[in-house]
């Protein structure tokens, strides 16, 4: 079958069916942080619709630490902050005032080692959460148990492909420099405290080896005695970076992502209500978990999946749909992971031309600059996967702050997005292998 054959009341239908599950969602259960009761309070409740339309459902745990993806924020810019204050009175201080710590006072090199060792470490410990997503800190926190359900749509003959819908289901820490920046701070203050972190090390680490080489030049004087005041400008920002996770406020996380959620269920669920059946195509919902505490959810499905999704003999490929509001900004996210994961060039392809036979032909090829989605987990693991996603990446006013509520969904963009997603399953599943 192909998309023009569709029956658009369906699709139109399951809008309204989204926005009244989405209220429900954040009006009864609220917020739901990574592997909380209130999460599978949510997983439950969208569990007992896909009994009705899914041949089998079943939940996959795992344990995860939902605070160990971003408290690093507080961690290092506490670091950093003690060193250069601990440096900073080592160097301005005489050393005779300072008792016990006179004798480090005397010793040039140690304010700009502390401010080395801590930039550096601390840009270290960015790069592997923030940029890489890799699970670095966890080990340092308490773990609670995380859940991806899943529901199948089986075929009704012998399966030989495997198309994957997922959205994930918790919601995020507030971020407040944009709740209370209306998004114009965000920029700013993390450009600030990247470049600064960044400008202290190189040259901490510059000032470090002068003072230990003695060097009697002008420049390692000036390095050495009059830069170090620099770093207090990276302190400055650093109580900026300190400040920027509210880990007692949750987002109610409507867009982002019980949107992306909600596409989920809804592709099982128009499918059953359209009656199509795929001979030899399986069509899988999955609502993960933890995907705000660094794509721990997904990590951990793509690794327990790998063979039975790339060895098996089935193709399977994996489509994360992360919130659909912005209509001007849906597109198809081949690349991921602040840009350093390119997703399946084939599959993203398929989407993109799903999309022009739905007759959205404005939908452009993008990556997810600042950040990741679940795709990204998957793509890393080897597993055929892309990301459709319609979010301003300035980034939303409502993004990672209370604002995301249902009273700021948007019906059109939801509608557009369903519209490329059935289109994308059945030319997926090939218009011949309808039944």
């Amino acid at each position: 079958m192909k998309f023009s054959s569709f029956n658009k009341k369906i699709i139109t239908d399951n809008v309204g069916y989204t926005v009244d599950k989405i209220t429900e969602i954040i009006k009864t259960i609220g917020p739901r942080e990574s592997g909380s009761a209130e999460t599978y309070a949510a997983q439950e409740l969208l569990r007992k619709d896909l009994e009705q339309f899914a041949d089998e459902t079943h939940y996959e745990t795992y344990k995860m630490a939902p605070k160990a993806f971003l408290h690093f924020t507080k961690s290092v810019s506490d670091v950093v902050i003690g060193s250069t204050v601990l440096g900073g009175v080592l160097k301005y201080v005489k050393p005779e005032k300072l008792g016990k710590l006179g004798k480090l006072a005397k010793n040039k090199t140690v304010p700009h080692a502390l401010v080395c060792a801590s930039t550096v470490g601390g840009l270290f410990v960015t790069v592997m959460e923030f940029l890489l997503y890799k699970q670095f800190c966890d080990v340092l926190y308490k773990k609670t148990e995380g859940r991806n359900l899943v529901a199948t749509r089986k075929a009704t003959e012998v399966t030989k492909k495997r198309i994957v819908i997922s959205g994930h289901i918790d919601s995020a820490y507030e971020w407040r420099h944009i709740y209370y920046g209306k998004d114009k701070l965000m920029g700013p203050l993390m450009g600030g405290t990247i470049a600064t972190a960044v400008i202290s090390a190189a040259t901490s680490a510059v000032s470090t080896v002068l003072s230990l080489t003695k060097s009697d030049s002008k420049f390692a004087s000036f390095m050495t005695d009059k830069w170090y005041a620099f770093h207090f400008f990276t302190l400055l920002n650093m109580l900026t970076l300190h400040a920027f996770v509210d880990f007692k406020t949750l987002s109610p996380g409507a867009n982002d992502n019980l949107t992306g959620t909600m596409a989920a269920v809804t592709a099982l669920k128009m499918l059953d209500e359209a009656g199509i059946r795929f001979k030899n195509t399986e069509v899988v919902a999955m609502i993960t978990d933890g995907e705000e505490a660094g794509l721990r959810g997904a990590k951990q499905f793509a690794k327990d999946h790998y063979q039975e999704f790339v060895e098996s003999g089935v193709e399977t490929s994996v489509l994360c749909v992360d919130t659909l509001t912005d209509l001007e900004y849906l597109n198809v996210y081949n690349r991921d992971m602040t840009g350093t994961v390119k997703h399946d060039p084939k599959f993203s392809n398929l989407i993109m031309e799903a999309a022009k036979e739905a007759g959205h032909d404005d939908l452009k090829f993008a990556s997810v600059f600042f950040g990741s989605s679940d795709a990204a987990a998957f793509s890393q693991a080897g597993i055929s996967a892309t990301c459709l996603a319609a979010m301003d990446p300035s980034p939303a006013d409502y993004y990672h702050n209370r604002c995301d509520s249902y009273d700021r969904l948007v019906p059109e963009a939801i509608q557009t997005g369903y519209d490329v997603i059935m289109s994308s399953i059945l030319k997926f599943a090939d218009e011949d292998d309808a039944e």
